[in-house]
């Protein structure tokens, strides 16, 4: 792998996961399959999330409200990324919690509108998000606080890319087939890239408790939603991607707040 090549990928990525410009000279000869470029997905969300990671922590020095600050931080990163994990987290849930059999769940997913899962989904996923980050600012320094956050995005991105390798596509003409899929490498790079992205954020700030509780909650959710997913649905779909970094998101967030 040259370190070339994986810059590249790690624009691609950062152009994918967010609403950043980058350079068009990155996609010259790019055919447009994300399979390689998924391992560059831990360091693209780490960049994503510094902006976000910048304003809760200069709000906390500000000395806002904890709260207040989580809940601003999170709307700065729906900003960034368009609200992509999101949509998938909505749909995904508005077609498992609604759909009579698999083929009625991807139908309902593939309509842009929202419904009532879709809607309780994201309402508990900021709500949840928003209390852990608060949490985590209470019992640890500003930047602590702030770089426990930051090294949740690249863990959530991790967690997004097993997913993809471990189910097949859902839908052979999908959205999510016509990128491709991860190749074996690829998936090791991006998980072994988001724990060393954890480690080297969360073990020096706020110890090595939170970093093994935050790898393990990440870990044993998108595992667990990675077998209802294949059960339910047969394989992932972009929406299912999206939910994975939500659903692993949340749980690192929260686990670091409660071993604090």
């Amino acid at each position: 792998m040259s370190i070339g090549n994986y810059v590249t990928d790690v624009a691609r990525a950062v152009s994918f996961l967010s609403r950043f410009p980058v350079p068009q000279s990155v996609f010259s000869g790019f055919d447009g399959r994300l399979s390689r470029v998924a391992r560059a997905f831990p360091l693209a969300g780490l960049i994503i999330g510094l902006l976000p990671a910048l304003v809760f922590l200069v709000m906390l020095g500000l000395r806002a409200d904890r709260l207040m600050s989580a809940l601003v931080a999170l709307g700065v990163q729906a900003i960034v990324t368009g609200a992509l994990h999101e949509d998938g987290l909505a749909d995904s849930a508005d077609g498992i919690g609604g759909g009579r059999d698999r083929d009625h769940s991807l139908s309902i997913m593939k309509d842009s509108r929202i419904g009532t899962y879709g809607a309780i989904s994201l309402i508990l996923s900021f709500a949840i998000r928003a209390a852990a980050i608060a949490a985590i600012a209470r019992a640890a320094p500003p930047l602590a606080a702030a770089l426990g956050v930051l090294a949740v995005a690249g863990v959530s991105r991790g967690a997004l890319v097993w997913h993809w390798h471990r189910l097949p596509p859902a839908k052979p003409d999908g959205v999510a087939a016509a990128a491709g899929q991860p190749g074996e490498g690829t998936m090791h790079t991006a998980l072994v890239s988001g724990c060393l992205l954890g480690a080297i954020l969360i073990w020096p700030s706020l110890g090595l408790l939170p970093l093994v509780t935050c790898l393990l909650a990440a870990g044993l959710s998108t595992v667990a939603f990675s077998v209802f997913v294949r059960k339910r649905l047969h394989g992932h779909t972009g929406d299912t991607l999206g939910a994975t970094a939500q659903i692993s998101e949340i749980a690192a967030l929260c686990a670091i707040a409660m071993s604090l």
